[in-house]
């Protein structure tokens, strides 16, 4: 399928701040004439919404957790990224398949050349053009949920499970500078957005 939009995601672990930043991104892009569609994963579709409250809430083997992650995203992918990249429109995911590898294969260990396989089989060569990674001390982030709503069973994960996510995403962004752009994330929300204004405006 011809590609003519732009896909955006942000990643950064839970309570990095990612999400605070999507309804300016989207604003700043419609101010420029750009239809954009706003999703997040797992999720997007009725059913990617419904395994969503699964992999949240229910605990399971990693195995079934990564293939229902993907599972989710063949559904995101062909009912609406792809139709709305092929009419021009800019895509703006809370979470991508970078997710999986931090999670599944850093946080729960998986191994990568699982993962790169079922990456391969859903989405083919398709990347974002652009990937914000909202990066702050896992210290800082358990901080922050700990104020947040009732946690979800990702949330609830150990100190550990945490650093292992952050060094996956940040061995991930050094893989991938091109698209990649690593947000300090630990700082006050306007000098944040302001970094976050910066980079999308280059796009």
């Amino acid at each position: 399928m011809s590609r003519h939009g732009k896909f955006i995601t942000l990643e950064g672990m839970d309570g990095a701040g990612k999400s605070t930043h999507i309804p300016g991104i989207i604003q700043l892009l419609k101010a420029r004439g750009i239809e954009v569609v706003s999703t997040r994963e797992p999720g997007g579709t009725s059913l990617g919404e419904k395994l969503r409250e699964l992999l949240l809430q229910e605990e399971m083997q990693p195995e079934t957790e990564a293939l229902l992650m993907f599972a989710a995203r063949q559904e995101h992918l062909a009912q609406l990224i792809l139709p709305a990249l092929a009419r021009g429109a800019y895509v703006v995911s809370d979470r991508f398949t970078d997710a999986s590898f931090a999670y599944q294969a850093g946080g729960r260990g998986l191994a990568i050349e699982k993962l790169q396989t079922l990456e391969h089989w859903v989405q083919a060569d398709l990347q974002p053009d652009l990937t914000l990674l909202f990066d702050v001390p896992v210290e800082v982030s358990i901080a922050r949920l700990a104020t947040a709503r009732a946690p979800d069973k990702f949330e609830r994960e150990s100190a550990d499970f945490f650093t292992r996510i952050r060094n996956a995403y940040l061995q991930r962004a050094a893989q991938y500078p091109e698209r990649f752009a690593v947000i300090n994330a630990n700082r006050n929300i306007e000098d944040v957005w302001q970094s976050v204004h910066n980079v999308i405006t280059t796009i």
